[in-house]
């Protein structure tokens, strides 16, 4: 198989059966289905770590849940603020949701995020939240009068700003993680196959990591900028 067919195949996200709701037929594709067990796993773990939890005399799982915790509001709380703490939540789940879907691929299943309809709609959902926040903190009138700021001869370029910056966090993690895959396929051709396994720990692991945290930063710039 050529590195062509292999990209149109790594690309097309197949049919894995049909939901038949009275007179529809509801198509449910590769990406969904990985999509549901990446949401299962994640459910799960929560479960554990959060079962038997106490105040005093705490158990290592609890100490350890206590730590990822802390860690991950550290990581999203650093770009928001204080004034943005409440989209703390929302920031985090987005972060364990693109980072296990982008490593998943480890353990033989196809990634959610090389679907550009799962990257799309992550994108649009980080988007709607940002203007509804800049909307929520500060007031419709002062929302609209943002977009002649600093002059309103920009006012253009504000409105197609709101539009090209899902575009950018869609195209930017689905591309990214599209890349990998095609470098993964160049140095299985051109080098020995040990090479390629210690840079499938790059490209599957610590960079299917670093993008989920760029993804999740940008939203986390966007909505400081929005509600300040």
């Amino acid at each position: 198989m050529t590195l062509a067919e292999k990209l149109v195949e790594e690309l097309n996200c197949e049919e894995v059966f049909r939901l038949h709701i009275g007179g529809f037929d509801i198509p449910i594709y590769e990406s969904v289905v990985v999509t549901w067990i990446v949401m299962a796993v994640l459910i799960l773990i929560a479960i554990f770590l959060t079962t038997g939890l106490k105040t005093q005399n705490i158990s290592k799982k609890q100490a350890f849940a206590e730590l990822i915790y802390e860690k991950l509001n550290a990581i999203v709380g650093a770009t928001l603020g204080e004034e943005g703490k409440a989209y703390t939540g929302y920031l985090v789940t987005v972060l364990l949701y693109i980072g296990l879907s982008n490593i998943i691929g480890l353990f033989g299943f196809k990634s959610p995020t090389k679907d550009v309809n799962v990257t799309a709609a992550l994108a649009l959902m980080s988007i709607i939240l940002v203007e509804a926040a800049g909307i929520y903190h500060k007031g419709v009138k002062k929302w609209l009068h943002s977009f002649v700021e600093p002059v309103a001869i920009v006012t253009p370029f504000n409105i197609l700003d709101v539009f090209t910056r899902p575009l950018s966090l869609c195209m930017r993690l689905f591309g990214n993680v599209l890349g990998a895959f095609v470098i993964m396929e160049l140095l299985k051709i051109v080098v020995p196959p040990v090479i390629p396994a210690v840079f499938s720990l790059y490209f599957d692991l610590f960079d299917g990591l670093l993008q989920a945290y760029v993804f999740v930063f940008l939203t986390s710039l966007y909505l400081k900028e929005a509600i300040e």
